[in-house]
Formats: C-alpha cells, structure tokens, sequence
C-alpha cells in the first residue's frame, strides 16, 4: 500500500530530473552521456533513424545552446523598451518556427517540443539527412552541414556564409568539437550500449 502511493511522487522526482538535466561539461561527451543517458538512447535513436554521427549532432546543439533547453535570442530593446526578437529560435537545437513546421509536418511529430532533447535532437537528424538530400553535403562533414544548419538551405547554396567570416569561425569550431566529441563517444559507447540495454529493455 505504501509502495502505490509512494510510486507516484518516485516518476514525477524521475520525470523532473530528467527534464532539468543540464551538463556541465558540454565539452566532453562521455560526461554529458554518463549523466543522462535518456540523452545517449534518443542520440542512438536519432543517428540510426537518420544516419547522421552523433558526435556531429552533439556539436551543432552544443554550438546553438550549449545544451541549454529554454534558450532564446536576447530581445533588442530601445532604450529601455524591448523589442520583438530578431529569430523565432527556440530551444536545444535553436530550431525556428518554420523549420520546426515543416519538420513535424515531414515526420508526423507533431507532439515534439523543441525543449524536449528528445524530440531536437531527432529534429537535427532530420535536417541534416534533408541538406544531404537537397545539397550533397556529406553528414560527416560538421562545417559544411552547420554553415547550411545556420543560413537555411537557400542560403547556402547562394553561398551568403562567405559574406559572413565570423561564422565561417564557428563553423570550423563545430568541425573540431564533432571530431572531438567522435573520438570520445569511440571510448565509452560499448559501456553505454551496455547500460541503456540493462536498464531500458
């Protein structure tokens, strides 16, 4: 009798840490894994859905909000009054209300939240096997696919990141940490494999 009514407040402390759970060292991927590995089973998930590595995901989400769920970009203001914000971007992945759109149209989600890792990081599966698709950009290739990640498909292919040399910056930074991030996943993946397996099936 006790354990029933106790079992209710158990999921809801499970549900609530999970939700909240932040790294703290964004740069080591074994780390963030190893302290939610809800995050390693919906990474897994996404990468055999869309074949895209996990380590390049990881780093595009760690670029646009250091895995951050509730991120938004700050508001201008004039003077003191705050004006509307420059991009409806919202979220792990910083995934824009059109984006967003269409990606639940394309796959049926249309319960996903961009808050939820879940669901953002299924989002950048999808949209970096749709640059695939429409660009040729290899989804190994972490530079190319975050310059068409940041500037929308159009943007790339009319090539505007070569207006924009502090991008091209960050997008070489998003290169070295996807490339940092595979070689860590090599040393901890079968270990995680192991305990997803134990505690999930």
């Amino acid at each position: 009798m006790i354990t029933q009514r106790l079992l209710p407040i158990v999921l809801l402390i499970l549900l609530t840490s999970c939700s909240s759970y932040q790294p703290t060292q964004v740069n080591d991927l074994c780390k963030i894994f190893w302290g939610e590995t809800d995050w390693y089973k919906d990474a897994r998930s996404s990468s055999k859905r869309w074949g895209t590595p996990i380590g390049v995901m990881m780093a595009i989400i760690n670029q646009e909000s250091a895995f951050q769920a509730k991120v938004r970009p700050d508001r201008p203001k004039f003077l003191f009054i705050p004006l509307p914000r420059r991009s409806s971007a919202y979220g792990y992945a910083q995934a824009q209300d059109a984006a967003w759109s269409d990606y639940r149209k394309d796959t049926g989600s249309w319960s996903h939240d961009r808050d939820d890792f879940g669901d953002a990081i299924n989002f950048v599966g999808w949209y970096t096997n749709k640059t695939n698709k429409r660009l040729g950009i290899s989804k190994w290739d972490a530079y190319s696919q975050y310059l068409a990640y940041h500037e929308g498909w159009g943007g790339y292919a009319r090539k505007s990141y070569n207006k924009k040399p502090q991008l091209l910056t960050v997008a070489n930074k998003v290169q070295r940490q996807a490339g940092t991030y595979g070689a860590q996943l090599k040393k901890c993946s079968a270990k995680l494999d192991k305990s997803v397996s134990r505690w999930f099936f």
